[in-house]
């Protein structure tokens, strides 16, 4: 079994001074802007990305 990748940036600030939470799997904690947040894989997509084949912004 491999390691998960680990987050670079507080999703919150941007800075990158993260450590592993204590509440479980995915949590980590921010020493620059005193959060604790958890990131979960939810799955993939099964239509994919598709590419817009539209110009623009939708209407």
């Amino acid at each position: 079994m491999s390691e998960r990748a680990a987050p670079f940036y507080c999703p919150y600030c941007g800075d990158e001074d993260l450590r592993p939470g204590e509440q479980g799997h995915g949590a980590w904690e921010c020493g620059a802007c005193n959060r604790a947040f958890q990131l979960k894989f939810l799955g993939l997509l099964a239509r994919g990305l598709q590419p817009n084949s539209t110009e623009g912004e939708p209407i």
